[in-house]
């Protein structure tokens, strides 16, 4: 795709519905010749919506109006250039343990969690937060994680997680108020109360902070999997990360995942990791497939806000 459709897609499938302000300014790049013309200079994983918004965002810059986004982007795009080839789309949305935690519960307890592009590792506590699915709530902790769950049964208790820790190139600290702070900048800006359940994830998780190594994927995995303990089954798992991976490396990544002790959970988009014969999608609005050990489960919501177990 070319950059003007990556923003006309980003627009249709993902923010339609979702957040009014990124709809718009993603309608508006799309259809933006000088905006266009500076991210093509960018490689094309640093061209996304989200991380050109998130870094204006955390610079100050505005969001609601395209216009006063054009203009603060173009006057301060040397800045934006230099963050944005500096940074990478790490959200680090903890409501994912929403979608992950039906998976989570049906393999062998106690679990260890190892999960590749972790950010800051708020999805490495499924155990310590709290869930409602529909009228059925699940944990006592905080946050609680609403998820719209349907052709599943939820299940009623939570996995036991005795060992947990993550692998990213660039791991961020949930004690460090700036790192923080580059995770609130990438909550859409209406999202109000996903902002809230970051600050009550990290709070988790800085209580007891996660084991979190800064390697490669494929190059560093197999010696953090021998890390866990023998005891446990260790549990491989990302959700949305792998579309930031070159295809090649993608494809070293799941043969190596594949061939691990324990099992692989993955929740990526169809296109990432394609599956044959995929019932069709619930709606046009942006799906992630839900899969255990390479066979596909679910459909689910980027943001963990909804699953839909295959018939």
């Amino acid at each position: 795709m070319t950059t003007a459709q990556t923003y006309a897609e980003f627009a249709a499938r993902e923010a339609r519905g979702v957040s009014h302000a990124y709809e718009r300014l993603s309608s508006a790049v799309s259809g933006d010749d000088e905006m266009l013309a500076l991210l093509d200079n960018l490689p094309p994983a640093k061209r996304q919506p989200n991380l050109l918004f998130g870094v204006v965002r955390f610079l100050g810059g505005p969001v609601e109006d395209p216009a006063a986004f054009h203009d603060y982007t173009v006057a301060n795009w040397p800045l934006i250039e230099v963050q944005m080839r500096a940074r990478a789309t790490q959200t680090n949305e903890a409501a994912r343990c929403a979608v992950l935690l039906p998976v989570l519960s049906m393999l062998p307890q106690p679990l260890a969690l190892l999960e590749v592009g972790a950010s800051a590792g708020l999805c490495l506590y499924p155990d310590r937060y709290a869930y409602r699915y529909g009228d059925r709530k699940i944990g006592e902790g905080e946050p609680v994680l609403d998820c719209e769950a349907t052709g599943l049964i939820p299940p009623t208790t939570l996995p036991e997680v005795v060992w947990r820790a993550g692998l990213d190139l660039n791991p961020l600290d949930v004690t460090d108020p700036a790192d923080v702070a580059w995770l609130e900048a990438l909550i859409w800006p209406e999202h109000a109360h996903r902002r809230a359940r970051l600050r009550a994830a990290a709070a988790v998780a800085a209580a007891d902070p996660p084991s979190l190594l800064r390697g490669d994927l494929v190059d560093d995995l197999p010696a953090l999997a021998a890390q866990a303990p023998v005891d446990a089954t260790l549990v491989v798992f990302h959700t949305s990360v792998l579309y930031q991976v070159p295809a090649p490396r993608r494809a070293a990544f799941t043969e190596l995942a594949g061939r691990l002790p324990g099992h692989w959970v993955s929740n990526e988009a169809p296109e990432v990791l394609p599956y044959d014969d995929l019932p069709d999608p619930p709606d046009d609005a942006h799906h992630n497939v839900l899969a255990l050990d390479g066979r596909p489960l679910a459909w689910t919501r980027a943001h963990g806000q909804a699953v839909r177990w295959f018939g």
